[in-house]
């Protein structure tokens, strides 16, 4: 079958490419690993991660994607290039379409440089499609009624909360807030409370086995390895989730607080329908336990974890992409 069609969530911490008629074929962390004497991509995606915290002073192990945006411009064509590759097999005749998710609030800059990465990537027409609308398709949300539907994407870099109407978006905002930051803050609070240092893998795993939103009533617990910041050593220590609340109560308030803005803009007949349907929550950092449980009593309404939450967005581009004229005013396209 030869594809012709890929829809791709560069996500900051995963990218997922979705292939019309196959489903997600690729779901790998955006990581890229390369040689500093040759400039040399080594490995991309899992293998890449492995290296993670690991690699010679040779080899440099990075996410060339910061807050759903390009950082790094090469690598991120490189990664590009890989995974279109990987979804299209070893031969192919033909340039296929893609479709990119970015974050609502990227620039012009920003979107045109998602845009020359995709076409040197290989693609023969790059189309981008805003990662909320992308979601709210992903979800089964019926974006083309004159109704209001509100989606808060939860990603790797972003938060995208979203309210949207006869296909396109009425109000959004992007909250520099997610899984990375977490993780982040739970690194800073072991070492603060602990006296212990944990790499970003470590802090990622913490987070997914015993964190929470909100304050559990018998708390979960881990045992952690890291190195002692006084004497150098390895040491053991267990964590709890209430650790990883307290560690991450900041940056959900600063989420609460965009999704409150954006139900503030909200025109007063969407807010109607927002309360009534309730708000739907999809992407990674959605999973974080209790985290729908968190902003419906933060906001008053409703909260509903998606299915297939981590997939939304990768699935919706998948949507789009086939139906081009049906979405064509949710797409932003250049040839």
């Amino acid at each position: 079958m030869l594809v012709k069609k890929i829809g791709i969530d560069l996500g900051t911490t995963n990218t997922l490419v979705h292939v019309p008629g196959r489903g997600i074929v690729i779901n790998e962390p955006s990581v890229v690993a390369y040689s500093t004497t040759d400039k040399k991509v080594l490995a991309v995606g899992d293998v890449a991660k492995e290296m993670l915290g690991r690699t010679p002073d040779t080899i440099v192990a990075l996410r060339p994607l910061k807050d759903g945006v390009i950082a790094d411009y090469k690598t991120t064509e490189a990664m590009l290039r890989y995974f279109i590759n990987k979804a299209i097999g070893g031969w192919r005749f033909t340039r296929p379409e893609v479709m990119i998710a970015v974050p609502g609030g990227i620039t012009s800059t920003e979107r045109r440089a998602v845009i020359d990465a995709t076409m040197s990537a290989g693609a023969k027409a790059a189309y981008i499609i805003k990662q909320p609308v992308a979601a709210a398709i992903g979800a089964n949300i019926p974006i083309g009624s004159a109704s209001g539907h509100m989606i808060v994407e939860m990603g790797g870099g972003t938060s995208e909360i979203a309210v949207i109407s006869l296909g396109g978006i009425v109000y959004n905002t992007s909250a520099r807030i997610g899984g990375t930051r977490l993780d982040v803050a739970i690194t800073d609070y072991i070492r603060r409370k602990y006296n212990m240092a944990v790499g970003e893998r470590t802090a990622e795993d913490i987070k997914i086995n015993v964190g929470s939103a909100i304050y559990m009533k018998n708390p979960m617990q881990m045992e952690v390895r890291g190195r002692d910041m006084v004497t150098g050593l390895p040491r053991t220590i267990t964590v709890t989730s209430d650790d990883v609340t307290e560690a991450i109560q900041s940056d959900l308030e600063l989420l609460i607080n965009s999704v409150k803005g954006v139900l503030f803009n909200t025109p007063p007949e969407l807010s109607a329908d927002v309360i009534e349907k309730g708000m739907i929550l999809s992407g990674g950092t959605s999973n974080l336990r209790h985290m729908d449980t968190l902003l419906t009593q933060a906001t008053g309404v409703p909260s509903y974890r998606a299915e297939d939450s981590m997939l939304c967005v990768a699935l919706g581009t998948g949507v789009a992409l086939d139906n081009l004229g049906s979405y064509k005013r949710s797409i932003l396209s250049a040839k």
